[in-house]
């Protein structure tokens, strides 16, 4: 088994747990360049809101998209829009990556403006 396909199955296993409470989560991906959060829907499996360090204005916000101050940003990005379109609580899947740096760094910036998980 490669590492990804381990990180699949942790993530497979989170997301079956998350499933079971019926409630909309906050779907975190990192790569080596980029960072990106989506908020899905619990029900219908619908993205509701979603932000990435690709988005235009980010790219011009920010030096390096590869770090904890990027994450950070994206953090409060997703919670601004998942506030404003009436989401307050989340379950937060952090797809199998470890809960550390540039993930842990989104989810404290997440919950630092408004989201609650």
């Amino acid at each position: 088994m490669t590492i990804e396909n381990i990180r699949l199955k942790r993530a497979r296993k989170t997301r079956v747990k998350i499933s079971e409470l019926d409630i909309n989560r906050l779907t975190v991906h990192r790569s080596n360049t980029n960072i990106y959060a989506q908020i899905i829907d619990g029900k219908n499996n619908k993205v509701l809101a979603a932000a990435s360090t690709l988005e235009a204005d980010m790219k011009k916000k920010l030096k390096n998209t590869s770090n904890k101050e990027a994450a950070e940003e994206i953090g409060k990005r997703i919670a601004e829009k998942a506030i404003k379109a009436g989401i307050k609580v989340v379950a937060f899947d952090r797809s199998g990556f470890k809960y550390h740096g540039r993930i842990k760094a989104l989810a404290d910036a997440a919950r630092d403006n408004g989201l609650t998980f």
